[in-house]
């Protein structure tokens, strides 16, 4: 008997019993939700699609699959799990060797067992290391994911406008918002019908930085660093572009820098601007008159909102709370890793209650707090191997639709490591920490590519015969 006959019938008993027992939107979204659990079986790329319009428009909307987590990490481990099964049953493509930066990234996620372990039995505090810790190494293996499903061109321009779709969508959701009722607070409502869980803490928390704007991001900062980062991406892919593509990826480079402006994310201002910088030192074309352009909107702005003036002049202010917060965390950092010489695990995130009183607003240092001395070098290594890998090559930069990608994830990258010098949430904030190492996978395989294709181009123009010569 043919397997699809009472595979159906199985299937019209459940959504029955569902419609007859459950509200009929419940229905719908039970199968919206299966159909893309289907759609993503069967073609595990959609599924890193769906994170990168998901993990950008609402990243931290939750899901319970016999434990709570975020519906873009849902994504993530149902794409491997789809890549999985299909390599089980289906011949893949040979995957090409292992760079370094991957090798070194490999060794960093099993040395992270060791102070996850410490963790567990040191900290007694409340939380659950063990899912923590899961959820933390499925948000660094994105970046295995580029090799095994970025098979072609195609399919990397799709990935890129679902990263556009999801962070302009973002974008017109926050900013709206904020300019209605100018307080972060306003975008509670708006979370907790996405989907958002511990809605009430975020109240809280948010009331502090009410002036400035909220986003599904949940933290002014996290969503300064998402856009600092991503900018970049928008700006070299809709500059060698047409149509729609076009369109879509310029209109996210000019709101994003808009959108960074209202989050009031000094850190991540900063490190655009610098990323910014080094891209029309290295001569890329039409920058100079964009960073021109900004400058004079960026005036504007400062003249008609003055929450905006507050936060630029706390750069220069002697008496800023979170500057002073950031002196106390690096005064009292000697402390915490003598309390926890081989890192605090995943069982929290710092400070730990009733051990230490600060946490740290530092990429690599807040590797320190979570994984010891020996994580933060691990990660210092992988970033220098990254760099090394695709570092451009002296001289003018000159700017085409081939390394537009290439191009744009090394800068966001690069704009994500120099923000590490004031926060630190590239480093185990859940989702954003997922893009960070998909920006660094596309970086490596598209520089590989490039650097490939220049050695073909070499060799084919060396392999010639003179024209002058004779056969």
């Amino acid at each position: 008997m043919p397997i699809a006959l009472p595979l159906g019938v199985i299937v019209a008993v459940i959504f029955g019993l569902l419609i007859w027992l459950a509200p009929l939107p419940m229905v719908l979204l039970v199968l919206a939700g299966m159909a893309s659990v289907v759609t993503v079986v069967r073609r595990p790329q959609l599924g890193l699609l769906l994170f990168c319009v998901l993990g950008t428009f609402i990243p931290y909307s939750t899901i319970q699959i016999g434990v709570r987590t975020t519906v873009s990490e849902a994504l993530i481990m149902l794409t491997w799990g789809s890549y999985l099964l299909q390599s089980m049953f289906f011949d893949k493509p040979r995957l090409p060797a292992m760079l370094r930066t991957e090798r070194l990234l490999l060794v960093l996620m099993l040395y992270s067992a060791f102070p996850f372990v410490i963790g567990e039995v040191t900290v007694v505090a409340e939380g659950n290391g063990p899912i923590n810790w899961v959820r933390w190494l499925f948000n660094l293996s994105v970046l295995f994911l580029v090799p095994r499903l970025l098979l072609d061109r195609q399919t990397l321009e799709r990935l890129v406008m679902a990263v556009m779709l999801g962070t302009l969508a973002m974008l017109l959701l926050s900013i709206p918002v904020f300019l209605v009722n100018r307080s972060a607070v306003s975008m509670i409502p708006v979370l907790s019908v996405l989907g958002y869980s511990g809605v009430d803490v975020l109240s809280s928390s948010l009331t502090a930085l009410a002036n400035r704007m909220g986003s599904p991001w949940m933290h002014p900062n996290v969503a300064g660093g998402a856009l600092a980062m991503i900018v970049p991406l928008a700006f070299c892919f809709g500059m060698t572009r047409s149509g729609g593509p076009r369109s879509v990826a310029l209109a996210v480079a000019v709101l994003g820098v808009t959108g960074l402006l209202l989050t009031g994310s000094r850190g991540a201002l900063l490190s655009l601007v610098a990323i910014m910088l080094w891209m029309a030192r290295r001569r890329i074309p039409h920058l100079g008159r964009i960073l021109l352009a900004g400058v004079f909107a960026g005036i504007a702005l400062l003249l008609f909102y003055p929450p905006l003036q507050d936060r630029i002049m706390s750069l220069f202010s002697d008496d800023d709370a979170s500057t002073a917060i950031r002196f106390l965390e690096y005064t009292h950092f000697p402390d915490a890793v003598a309390t926890f010489p081989f890192g605090i695990g995943f069982k929290v995130d710092p400070p730990v209650v009733n051990y230490t009183e600060f946490g740290i607003s530092n990429l690599w240092l807040n590797f320190v707090y979570k994984l010891g001395l020996p994580g933060m070098l691990l990660f210092i290594a992988v970033s220098v191997s990254w760099w090394r890998q695709v570092r451009p090559l002296k001289g003018a930069i000159v700017l085409t639709a081939d390394n537009a990608i290439a191009l744009g994830t090394l800068s966001g990258v690069l704009a994500a490591l120099f923000s590490g010098l004031f926060d630190h949430y590239f480093s185990f904030t859940s989702v954003l920490v997922a893009l960070f190492w998909l920006f660094v996978g596309i970086s490596l395989h598209e520089s590989r590519r490039l650097r490939a294709r220049v050695v073909a181009d070499f060799k084919s123009h060396v392999a010639q015969p003179d024209p002058g010569e004779r056969p």
